[in-house]
């Protein structure tokens, strides 16, 4: 049995083996060379989208959600802010008389990330920056803590009365 191994090897070869030494070669690699490398990942990010129309931002908003999901991204929280209204004034050519005057309201949404690694991320923002809707504008930055604040809005009825409760305190101090 080992001698037919060994014609069938002749054969093959097209040497015989007693002429020519037959060598084994294997790949040796040192322990100090298999390295596990980790791959980095980023802090918590905040994908920003701004845009005009509400149902439109809710809808990108929604996508973003089903592709984080999809590339195993962490979403931290979402939320929206109150929107912001502007006052445009178009004037007629060389006079201060205003032609049309347009109200704009700018709506805003803000997702946090994290568990994104460096492999996935020039990924994410590619494809988020593809299917960028016709009117949205896209920022991602790193999480601001003061962002919290900006989130709520202020009560003016508190601001009054904690105002008076001040000059309460003022004048009983005289």
């Amino acid at each position: 049995m080992v001698l037919n191994v060994f014609k069938q090897m002749t054969t093959y070869c097209r040497c015989p083996i007693i002429n020519k030494t037959v060598r084994f070669y294997s790949v040796y690699e040192p322990p100090y060379l298999k390295k596990e490398y980790e791959i980095p990942v980023y802090p918590t990010l905040n994908i920003q989208i701004r845009g005009y129309k509400y149902p439109l931002l809710e809808s990108y908003q929604s996508f973003i959600h089903k592709l984080a999901k999809e590339l195993k991204i962490t979403i931290e929280n979402s939320f929206a802010f109150p929107h912001r209204e502007f006052k445009i004034k178009k004037f007629k050519r060389g006079t201060t008389i205003v032609d049309n005057e347009y109200k704009l309201k700018v709506y805003e949404r803000d997702i946090q990330v994290s568990n994104v690694t460096s492999i996935k991320c020039p990924i994410f923002i590619r494809i988020l920056e593809a299917t960028l809707p016709e009117g949205v504008s896209l920022c991602i930055d790193h999480l601001d803590p003061m962002l919290e604040q900006k989130r709520y809005i202020p009560n003016k009825e508190l601001f009054d009365l904690k105002a008076e409760l001040q000059t309460m305190i003022a004048e009983r101090a005289k």
